[in-house]
C-alpha cells in the first residue's frame, strides 16, 4: 500500500465510510471462511474500487491472499486503458495479484447479458477454486428486486442477489453505492464513472435514475433499504420452503420417477419447488414458471392429457401413477 498515493490507507482511525466497507467485507470473510484465497473482481467504479480495498485490508489480516481480476469486455474506445489504470490502482492498494481478462462479449438476449455472460465465465475460469467477491451494493439489490417485480419472475428473483452463492460472495449488500464513493473519496481514489452507467438504452440505469428517486420521493425515502430487506426476509422463506420441497421430493422419488400419490395431498408451492428439482436433475434446462405449472397439472389436473414438452427437447409424462422424464429423439 501506498499511504502517500492513497492518504486514506495511513495509519489511523478510517473514515466511517471505509470502517463500514471493512466491516461488510470482515463479516462475509468469517461466513465463507476462505482458505487461503480471495479474488477481487474490478471494474474501476467506485463499488468494486472501495471493496478490493477492504478485501486487501481485512483479507491479509487473515492470512489470505487476495487477487484483483479486472475484466475487459472491448465494448469501449478506451476499454484497455480503462482496465489498466484499475489495475495500477489494485497494485497500490497492494492486492497480490492483479489480472485483466479479456473477453468477447456475443451472443443473444442483448449487450447487457452478454456482457455478462462473458464477465462471470472469465471470473469464473481465473478464480479456479476461490469465492470471487463482487460489489454489488444495496442499491444494487433493490433495483434487481424491481426487476424481478415488473417481470414477474417469481419469489426467487424478488429475493434477489445472496451474499454467498458459490463461487460469488457479495459483501456489500447491506452497504449503500453513496457509502462506497465516501470510502474512495476518503482513501483519495478516483473512480472510473462508466458511461454505460447513464445510457438510458439500459433498463437498470433508468430503474437507477428515473424509477427509484421517483419511489423515493413518493414514499418519502428508504426505498432502497425497504426493498432490500424485503429480499433478505424472502430469501429466508424460500430457504425453508426449499428444504421442505428437498424432503418431499426425496419421499416421491422411485428409480428416477415420481410417486404421483407422494406428491398430490402437497401444497402447490411446494409440490412444483419439487418439481422444479426432479426436472432439473433431469436435464431440463431454462425452466419457466409456465412449465412447471403445465408438468404440475400431470397431478393436481390429470385428465389423461399428453406429456409436456421442456426444453432440452424432454418430455414430462404420467403413466400408472409415476412422472417420468422421456426424451422422444433419442
Amino acid at each position: 500500500m501506498d499511504p502517500a498515493r492513497f492518504p486514506g490507507l495511513s495509519p489511523g482511525r478510517p473514515h466511517p465510510a471505509l470502517a463500514r466497507v471493512r466491516v461488510a467485507v470482515r463479516d462475509l470473510l468469517a461466513a465463507a471462511r476462505p482458505v487461503d484465497r480471495v479474488a477481487v473482481a474490478v471494474s474501476g467504479g467506485a463499488d468494486s474500487l472501495a471493496l478490493a480495498a477492504a478485501a486487501e485490508f481485512e483479507g491479509h489480516k487473515l492470512g489470505l491472499r487476495v487477487d484483483g481480476l479486472i475484466v475487459d469486455h472491448g465494448l469501449q474506445a478506451e476499454s484497455a486503458k480503462t482496465a489498466l489504470r484499475a489495475a495500477d490502482h489494485l497494485a497500490v492498494l497492494g492486492l497480490d495479484k492483479v489480472e485483466v481478462l479479456l473477453v468477447d462479449v456475443a451472443g443473444g438476449g442483448g449487450i447487457e447479458a452478454a456482457a455478462r455472460r462473458a464477465r462471470y465465465a472469465a471470473l469464473r475460469e481465473a478464480a479456479g477454486d476461490s469465492w470471487v467477491l463482487l460489489g454489488h451494493t444495496r442499491d444494487d439489490q433493490a433495483e434487481t428486486v424491481l426487476l424481478g417485480l415488473g417481470r414477474g419472475s417469481g419469489p426467487r428473483s424478488i429475493a434477489g442477489m445472496r451474499a454467498l452463492d458459490r463461487p460469488w460472495a457479495r459483501p456489500l449488500l447491506g452497504v449503500s453505492r453513496s457509502t462506497t464513493r465516501d470510502a474512495c473519496a476518503a482513501l483519495g481514489v478516483e473512480p472510473w464513472q462508466d458511461p454505460h452507467n447513464d445510457d438510458p438504452r439500459f433498463t437498470r440505469v433508468r430503474l437507477r435514475h428515473e424509477v427509484l428517486p421517483l419511489l423515493e420521493d413518493v414514499l418519502q425515502g428508504g426505498v432502497a433499504g425497504a426493498l432490500a430487506r424485503t429480499a433478505a426476509q424472502l430469501r429466508d422463506d424460500l430457504a425453508a420452503l426449499d428444504d421442505l420441497a428437498a424432503d418431499l421430493l426425496a419421499r416421491a422419488r422411485h428409480d428416477g420417477a415420481l410417486d404421483v400419490s407422494e406428491l398430490t395431498p402437497a401444497p402447490p408451492a411446494l409440490r412444483r419447488r419439487a418439481l422444479r428439482g426432479w426436472l432439473i436433475d433431469g436435464g431440463a434446462p431454462e425452466l419457466s414458471d409456465t412449465h412447471l405449472r403445465a408438468v404440475d397439472e400431470l397431478i393436481s389436473a390429470w385428465h389423461g392429457q399428453r406429456g409436456v414438452a421442456l426444453p432440452g427437447g424432454l418430455v414430462a409424462r404420467r403413466a400408472h401413477g409415476r412422472l417420468h422424464i422421456e426424451r422422444p429423439d433419442t
